[in-house]
């Protein structure tokens, strides 16, 4: 797909936003294990980050998808990964089906200031014994008249512990494996709603990550998103978008690599000469910039997909196992060519090598994918 001049306007304006309002606090924020989500959201929401497809009557810019695959490619090349999650989880996780199924109140008391940023959201799938396999979790609403009442706990939650709402899938009839459960908002200043705790995690680590503990939490059922019974299917359309967030997100991450190690090892002397003049570094710098070409294009002709409203499983699936596996291979590749420097956690590399090993389990772990992919081969999976 050709992008126009307007996208590359609007390119200009997130890479500004990086650099202004993300790296330079990128060290602050990694210390601290934490962000300050309602600071930062607003002024993210100023550039339209937080709601570029939705619809201007909630905030929306009414945008199509290819500004948001611009969109990620720019917050990937933040210096610190947290950030672009936490963002992503707002605007591409935790508000899709809101946006797409959620009623006109929901959407005006949830997705409204999500948009703006004056609400910070988090979706609530993983569980302590069920997270690839979603249909097995155990989270529980018992209907109480007009009342959802719910128990249970999530773990993993990314912007879980400043969250104003979270986007909670739910077990809501008896009805085993995918049937039977539903997506319903939960404000987190509902009694009973606790952050058991905060997750000290071995990247991200400035994205503030909690388990969740729900007892007895009382909501309306007029908050359930869609139909009731129909969570399960919506996620999965939800995890779509997810997916692609991490894979337009892994080229700008990869490529920012890539440039800095470029320009490093025509630096570097080793053994009278640059270490960029080494063949095996040369090519292997090449090697994997192109295959940072070929997850872009990729990603275009899924974006265009998305645009013209088709089905697009697969070619989401291919780009988010591509993408988490090319991010370790980059991430690796970076360190390997910085020596001891690139062991030190004072060099950019070591943060880069803990980040992007997410990328392979977060929003469907590898395995995950490969097991969509025989499926749709006719294989058994």
């Amino acid at each position: 797909m050709r992008l126009t001049d307007e996208h590359a306007d609007f390119r200009a304006s997130v890479r500004t936003f990086v650099e202004t309002e993300i790296n330079p606090r990128a060290d602050e924020w990694e210390a601290a294990g934490t962000f300050p989500a309602h600071d930062l959201f607003p002024r993210a929401a100023a550039l339209g980050l937080l709601g570029l497809e939705y619809d201007p009557q909630y905030g929306g810019e009414g945008a199509d998808h290819s500004f948001q695959m611009v969109a990620a490619e720019e917050l990937g090349r933040a210096d610190v990964g947290g950030v672009p999650m936490a963002l992503g989880v707002q605007s591409m996780m935790a508000t899709p089906s809101l946006a797409r199924f959620g009623s006109e109140e929901l959407k005006r008391d949830f997705l409204a200031p999500a948009i703006a940023g004056t609400a910070v959201a988090s979706i609530a799938v993983t569980e302590p014994d069920a997270g690839s396999d979603v249909a097995g979790l155990r989270t529980r609403a018992v209907r109480d008249g007009d009342d959802w009442v719910i128990t249970g706990r999530k773990t993993y939650i990314t912007n879980g512990t400043q969250a104003d709402w979270v986007c909670l899938l739910v077990r809501t009839s008896d009805e085993g494996g995918h049937r039977g459960i539903s997506q319903v908002v939960v404000p987190t200043d509902t009694p009973g709603f606790a952050v058991a705790k905060t997750l000290d995690k071995l990247g991200n680590r400035c994205s503030d990550t909690a388990e969740l503990v729900l007892d007895e939490v009382r909501v309306p059922v007029a908050h359930t998103i869609g139909e009731i019974g129909r969570g399960f299917q919506q996620q999965m359309q939800q995890f779509v978008v997810e997916r692609m967030y991490a894979a337009y997100s892994t080229v700008g991450s990869c490529e920012r690599a890539l440039e800095r190690t470029r320009e490093y090892v025509m630096q570097r002397q080793v053994f009278g000469g640059l270490l960029g003049s080494k063949q095996h570094v040369a090519f292997r710098l090449a090697d994997l910039s192109a295959q940072v070409d070929l997850l872009r294009s990729h990603n275009a002709a899924v974006c265009e997909a998305i645009s013209a409203g088709e089905d697009v499983t697969r070619g989401a699936t291919v780009a988010k196992l591509t993408a988490g596996r090319l991010a370790r291979e980059v991430a690796d590749t970076c360190l390997q060519f910085h020596g001891g420097m690139g062991y030190m956690e004072e060099t950019w590399t070591a943060r880069f090598f803990r980040d992007v090993r997410l990328g392979a389990i977060g929003g469907g772990a590898d395995e995950v994918m490969l097991q969509v992919l025989a499926r749709m081969d006719g294989l058994p999976a």
